[in-house]
């Protein structure tokens, strides 16, 4: 569930692109825990397409999951990581209006343990991505 600038609140003009901070384990393996990503707002949203959005219960909570399909009253959402929960296994469909932007790009903070020349190697690697639509999730996307 990430944490988005303050301008995306509602009443104020949103900027094209916004940032936010993954906390837990719900879009793994795709995205973890302190992942920063790139978050492209207003566009349209296609099935496979990481999205941000207000939780529909808890509207001031924002959470990251994967769009899997349009359904009558919203998008059917869910999580990358089918032990974590928190998805619309949980609460259903959720509204077209409660989805604020598609992630575009992810950025993996370099962690402290991080010092060896092979460990620095992997993280440059690997650090900055694009977040495609449904490639991590293509399996888990048919299963349901």
């Amino acid at each position: 569930m990430p944490e988005l600038s303050q301008e995306t609140e509602r009443g104020r003009a949103v900027p094209p692109f916004g940032l936010a901070e993954v906390t837990g384990p719900s879009m793994v393996p795709t995205l973890h825990h302190g992942d920063q990503l790139l978050v492209q707002y207003g566009t349209r949203i296609r099935p496979g397409d990481v999205v941000v959005l207000r939780h529909p219960f808890q509207q001031d909570l924002l959470v990251v999951k994967r769009a899997v399909e349009r359904r009558e009253g919203g998008w059917w959402v869910l999580g990358d990581n089918a032990y974590a929960g928190g998805d619309s296994t949980d609460y259903g469909t959720v509204p077209e209006d409660l989805i604020l932007g598609r992630v575009r790009f992810r950025y993996r903070p370099l962690k402290p343990a991080q010092r060896s020349p092979l460990a620095l190697l992997r993280w440059a690697l690997s650090a900055a991505r694009p977040v495609f639509s449904g490639r991590s999730a293509s399996r888990r996307l048919r299963a349901r």
